[in-house]
């Protein structure tokens, strides 16, 4: 059972999708930023990141496995991650050039983005000497972008809709709590499944937490 569940978090976590989440959290935070009045409004934006930064690079990688360049989508190895660490890269690095220019893009989700791409370079470069965790680098991320969005983004609280329950509001801080949980919850997960030891998930939640400020200085 427990194994299922770090399964399942290490799916619903997985680090292509982080930057996806960003979005949807910045945007339910303050989507006048991007001058919608909620979630609704950035569908679009949304629907594109998710393109740009998982199924894309996802079909590379699964690519990569069909024509025997990789042994396993798991990765288990520092010399498998070579290829789809660069792939990815290059996809990200596509990503910021093309919203780097674009009014539409508020300045903060800019950050957001160098950062993740900054945090996968730097992983891609400690990766020639160790493995490096890609789960806890984009939960470090996440966490980075939420403690930024909560010093410099946001409100005190926001509201979203829950479907027929009508709507709910939630502080910054329960916000920050929750991510923090979940960062726990995922380096426990990879832990479980025997996919890291805790130097691999460390190094990786550092890396992720501080590329995401390095991005914040050099954008603002």
């Amino acid at each position: 059972m427990l194994r299922l569940l770090a399964h399942f978090f290490s799916v619903v976590f997985h680090p292509l999708l982080i930057v996806t989440y960003m979005l949807v959290i910045l945007l339910l935070v303050n989507p006048y930023m991007f001058g919608v009045n909620g979630l609704t409004g950035g569908k679009k934006l949304v629907l594109l990141i998710f393109l740009s930064t998982f199924v894309i690079p996802a079909f590379a990688v699964f690519m990569m496995k069909a024509l025997d360049m990789i042994d396993s989508l798991q990765m288990k190895t520092k010399a498998e991650r070579i290829g789809p660490y660069i792939v990815t890269g290059i996809f990200y690095m596509w990503l910021f050039q093309n919203i780097l220019n674009n009014p539409e893009i508020p300045s903060a989700y800019k950050s957001f983005v160098l950062g993740a791409t900054i945090g996968l370079f730097v992983a891609f470069f400690f990766n020639l000497f160790t493995k490096v965790s890609m789960h806890a680098l984009g939960m470090g991320g996440l966490l980075g972008m939420i403690i930024i969005t909560s010093l410099l983004f946001s409100y005190d609280s926001f509201v979203f809709s829950i479907g027929p329950f009508g709507v709910m509001e939630m502080s910054m801080n329960a916000l920050l709590m929750l991510v923090i949980l979940l960062c726990g919850i995922v380096g426990t997960s990879r832990l479980l499944l025997n996919a890291h030891i805790l130097q691999d998930l460390y190094s990786g939640f550092i890396i992720g937490l501080s590329t995401q400020f390095l991005a914040l200085w050099i954008m603002f």
